[in-house]
């Protein structure tokens, strides 16, 4: 399990740098991460830098919700949107703001291009719910929150009611 920064840590305004090699660190790291990703409450996705590594990686797996398109576990390398369609707006939760939630508008459909964990080059098209939790963990790896995109700071952020980890 690795330590995940929290809010207002100043480690979280970071921009990452990008992935050059592929190798058995690497490995471990992505499996470190996921384990960390899997212990937090509802978990979907956990980018590099909200545990100290400012590389441009980050985890996404929303297959835990039933019946939405996705594509199952995914590693995202040097991750890229290369066409985006359509806005709506969403409630987003961050293991790095642990006590509150809010409403960010996110591209409905996204195009995204990135490397996986064998450094091998994927393009994949996306909507709804596993759209948006790539957009968010992509936000990371340029310093942003979710809190940076409020649509409202007085009224689309919320303190969180319940929130407890999986211990």
């Amino acid at each position: 399990m690795l330590e995940i920064l929290t809010y207002p840590d100043e480690r979280l305004k970071q921009l990452s740098a990008e992935v050059t090699l592929f190798d058995a660190e690497l490995q471990q790291f992505l499996a470190d991460l996921e384990e960390t990703m899997r212990a937090g409450p509802g978990g979907v996705g956990i980018a590099a830098p909200q545990v100290g590594r400012f590389q441009r990686i980050a985890l996404v797996d929303v297959s835990s919700k039933p019946k939405i398109e996705q594509h199952g576990f995914l590693a995202l390398i040097n991750p890229e949107i290369v066409e985006y369609n359509g806005f709506v707006k969403g409630r987003e939760g961050c293991m790095s703001v642990p006590d509150f939630t809010g409403n960010v508008m996110r591209a409905e459909t996204i195009t995204l291009e990135y490397r996986d964990a064998q450094g091998e080059k994927q393009t994949i098209k996306t909507g709804g719910f596993e759209a948006r939790a790539i957009q968010h963990e992509m936000d990371h790896l340029d310093g942003l929150l979710f809190l940076d995109r409020l649509v409202s700071r007085r009224n689309d952020l919320f303190r969180r009611k319940v929130y407890q980890s999986k211990e």
